[in-house]
């Protein structure tokens, strides 16, 4: 079974805020060893021309590939696309995230609590629960 996991660059941020994308860039992948051990190697061969990778989330024996979880992203979030930015050197599974979505999110499982549902301000946990949640949906571990 291989683990999902979602990381985020400071770096990465930083690029995504002054080339007009968003702050709000992550890189979700599939590894079938340790989830740090994935950002290690993301470090070593700075992915996305940045070497600051850190684990924000990590979902274990999650038994889809790479390609499906893509799809179950896209579905609601976009996909950078690799090949439009050069300064992100061709890095597959960075996913440009929209706080409305995840705010969204948020009131859906407030109203499913019974709580009255009220805006919260969305913390970056919110954000890695959110991709890790919609990537890894119907496999059980939420």
């Amino acid at each position: 079974m291989a683990t999902l996991y979602v990381a985020s660059s400071k770096g990465l941020a930083n690029w995504g805020s002054d080339h007009g994308l968003t702050k709000h860039l992550y890189k979700v992948g599939l590894t079938e060893d340790a989830a740090e051990a994935a950002i290690e190697e993301l470090n070593a061969t700075q992915h996305a021309g940045h070497s600051d990778w850190k684990l924000s989330k990590k979902v274990e024996n999650v038994a889809v590939d790479e390609a499906t979880i893509y799809a179950r992203l896209t579905a609601k979030e976009k996909l950078v696309d690799p090949n439009y930015y050069p300064g992100i050197k061709k890095a597959p599974g960075i996913v440009k995230v929209k706080l409305a979505n995840v705010e969204s999110q948020l009131l859906v499982q407030q109203t499913l609590r019974g709580e009255a549902p009220h805006v919260v301000k969305v913390k970056a946990a919110d954000i890695y629960a959110y991709l890790a949640n919609l990537a890894a949906q119907g496999v059980g571990q939420w």
